[in-house]
């Protein structure tokens, strides 16, 4: 009989059985989500610019002039809103960019052009691309010029601005308060709508207002200048929205013009970031 020869196992060395092997446990997935409350104002101002729209094509231009206006306050209650709760995102920015270019880019360009400037050809058409192409075009060297301007200035005519000038330019139209005879008011809804559009891409400063924080405490003078505001703004819309946002479209002008003529630079250009051309130490 024959007997087998075994190999020695090394001593101390117990291999567990397969069963009590247990499986490598898999990486926890992140779960990805974005923050509700800002993201709901953002949502209402896209809606508001839809709906702009949507009545424009309905031949409803007063309510089509209000949704932007409408979708203005919302824009402006998002960003602050975030701020306050510390909820900003990634996110929230892009999808705040694409509200504002429906919002206040392209609604307004089809609303002023399916109520005047279709009168005009061509020319309506083109004055409206030019509105519309300005606002993308500022919206994208806003996002790229994030960070390496002078906070307390808009380079450009903001577009939710642009876009309260031409909303209230056919609310006033529409109200029969402009004097302008019906032969040139085709030419002056124009002349309106190719200004906003080439304000936006320009380089001149206008006041943001991003210094300004509702949750810190402020002079009484400024609830007394605000009790003002809404006292003439309520007291004839048209006219005091239209007549407010022609002067902060000018502003931006005026104060380019001054600091041109003190010799000061323009605070609304980035800043271009200093170049290290020396070696390492």
């Amino acid at each position: 009989m024959r007997f087998r020869r075994r190999k020695p196992r090394p001593l101390g060395i117990v291999s567990p059985p397969l069963s009590a092997v247990e499986p490598l446990a898999a990486p926890a997935r992140r779960r990805r989500g974005i923050y509700l409350l800002p993201n709901l104002f953002t949502l209402a101002a896209l809606f508001a610019g839809f709906y702009a729209i949507v009545q424009a094509m309905n031949q409803r231009f007063e309510l089509a002039a209000i949704a932007i206006f409408a979708a203005m306050v919302l824009d402006g209650m998002d960003g602050r809103v975030a701020r306050l709760t510390n909820t900003q995102s990634a996110f929230g920015e892009q999808f705040d960019s694409l509200s504002d270019m429906t919002s206040f880019g392209v609604a307004p360009a089809l609303v002023m052009y399916e109520w005047i400037l279709s009168d005009l050809g061509r020319w309506g058409w083109a004055a409206a691309f030019v509105y519309c192409a300005g606002a993308a075009l500022r919206l994208a060297r806003f996002n790229a010029n994030l960070g390496v301007v002078d906070k307390r200035f808009f380079q450009g005519l903001p577009s939710p601005a642009a876009a309260a000038l031409i909303a209230g330019f056919v609310w006033l139209a529409i109200d029969n308060k402009f004097q302008i005879k019906d032969a040139m008011l085709p030419w002056a809804a124009f002349g309106m709508t190719v200004y906003a559009g080439l304000s936006m891409v320009s380089s001149a400063p206008f006041y943001s207002g991003k210094k300004f924080h509702i949750a810190k405490s402020v002079p009484f003078g400024v609830l007394v200048v605000a009790m003002v505001l809404i006292f003439v703004v309520s007291s004839d819309p048209p006219i005091a929205l239209f007549t407010i946002g022609c002067c902060y479209a000018l502003s931006g002008y005026i104060y380019w013009a001054y600091m041109w003529f003190r010799g000061q630079p323009n605070p609304a250009r980035p800043v271009p970031a200093a170049v290290d051309g020396g070696k390492p130490g």
